[in-house]
Order: structure tokens, then C-alpha cells, then sequence
């Protein structure tokens, strides 16, 4: 598959797109726009709960490279999602110990396509994001990722909780990255069914998602600096696992 991400402009061209499922990341609006045709558009887009952004035409110019937009331009992943309850089935049916990673409202590219390439590299097997307020696969996020995007299951969830809520009554363990709790990472059985849950970069994991996991830990930062990368530290987890499991 093609690892750029598509463009396609023009409001019908996009409600096309949308009934026939196609994976959107994003669609971009003009601001004040109007007429029948939009209110038609914007009706999908709020029963699929898709993401938009409201921008100057002058944005919209550039990613339909002045073609004839009408007003509004979508970005299609170049990949397809995963249904999260079919994955979940699918490990626990295998011979594989389940290994989960979710990441709650990430937002940096190059972070989702770093942790991607981790997670493949860890066998991880699959990854969740929640559908609004977390970055995009794109064609960056592809790139950093050095293809791993295309290897590993990445699932879309309504709301982080709502994974939590799937993979707890499978029976699978989780565990948030955050430096609010005295346990060590060192301390957490992670050679069990578990799901590891990284925060965004700015505010790491959601309190109401701390509430609700099972385990809570963090890593030992021993310089002046409070604080590692979420790439870094997501690396640190995943291996922590695999030591486990190998011993």
C-alpha cells in the first residue's frame, strides 16, 4: 500500500469516501462554510464521530494544491484499523502470551512512529489510540516508524476507557507509565497477560484512565531532568516485558 497519505477534496468527493468506510484521519473545513451539501457532509461526520479542523481557505489551497476543494479536504490513512475485541479474540487463541500497548491522546508523529517501530520490535500485538485528540498515521509517522505501521495491528477506540474495559474483562493486566505512584517498574509482573497504557507528552495518562488500571509504575530517573521522552520511556516498558518473559 502506498505510504503517503491521500488528499481528496471537493464535499461530495469526501461524503463518497465516508459512506464507503473509508479510513479518514481528518477533514479540514473552511470556516463560515454553508449550504445543503455541507449540512449533509456534517451530519456524517458527526455520526462517525470524525475529527475536523475549521481553517482559512488558504490552508485548504494548499493541501488540494489550489484544485477545486469547495470548502472542504480529507486526509485518508494509508493504512486500515483493527477491530479491537477481533484482535483481542485472535491473541488469546493463539500460543502467544498477550502483549498490549495503548496510547492515550499521543499527539506527536514522530513519537507514534518511533513507539510503533518499539512495539513491533517487542511483539507486541497491537497497539490502541483513541479516534479524536491522538496523532495521525500519516506518511511521517510511517517514515519513523521504518515501515513497522505496516506490521503491526493499530486499533481505534471511541475512548481509552473503553479499551480498558475489553481488555480487563479478557482477563489482561494493565499497567500505566506515569511518575504519579512510588511503585518501580521493577516491581510489576509483567509476565502475564498485560496491556501497557502511555500517556500523551504533555500531560501523560488521563487520571480517570489512572483510576481504572490495575497496576500503576514508573521508571527510576536518577539525573536532574523529571521527566523522559514518551518514546524513551514507552521503549523502557516494552523491554522490561521481554526481559521478563525470556527469563
Amino acid at each position: 500500500m502506498n505510504n503517503e497519505m491521500t488528499n481528496i477534496f471537493g464535499i461530495r468527493a469526501i461524503i463518497e469516501a465516508i459512506e464507503s468506510g473509508s479510513t479518514i484521519n481528518k477533514i479540514y473545513l473552511q470556516k463560515g462554510l454553508r449550504g445543503n451539501l455541507f449540512y449533509e457532509l456534517d451530519k456524517l461526520i458527526k455520526e462517525k464521530k470524525l475529527t475536523t479542523s475549521m481553517v482559512p481557505v488558504e490552508k485548504l489551497n494548499r493541501l488540494s494544491k489550489n484544485n477545486n476543494h469547495q470548502g472542504a479536504v480529507a486526509q485518508i490513512s494509508p493504512i486500515e484499523f483493527h477491530d479491537l475485541e477481533t484482535l483481542i479474540e485472535k491473541t488469546l487463541e493463539s500460543d502467544k502470551k498477550p502483549l498490549f500497548l495503548l496510547l492515550d491522546q499521543l499527539s506527536d508523529v514522530r513519537n507514534f512512529g518511533a513507539i510503533i517501530r518499539t512495539a513491533e520490535c517487542t511483539g507486541v500485538n497491537g497497539i490502541i489510540v483513541q479516534k479524536n485528540g491522538s496523532a495521525p498515521v500519516n506518511a511521517e509517522t510511517i517514515k519513523t516508524s521504518a515501515g513497522a505501521a505496516f506490521k503491526i495491528p493499530i486499533c481505534k477506540v471511541d475512548h481509552i476507557k473503553d479499551a480498558l474495559f475489553i481488555l480487563q474483562s479478557a482477563e489482561i493486566k494493565t499497567v500505566a507509565a506515569t511518575e504519579k505512584t512510588e511503585d518501580s517498574l521493577y516491581q510489576v509482573d509483567l509476565n502475564q497477560p498485560i496491556a501497557i497504557v502511555m500517556g500523551s507528552e504533555h500531560r501523560g495518562v488521563n487520571p480517570s484512565i489512572l483510576k481504572m488500571v490495575d497496576y500503576k509504575a514508573k521508571l527510576p530517573l536518577l539525573g536532574e531532568i523529571a521527566s523522559l521522552n514518551v518514546s524513551v520511556a514507552c521503549g523502557a516498558f516494552l523491554y522490561e516485558t521481554v526481559r521478563q518473559r525470556m527469563e
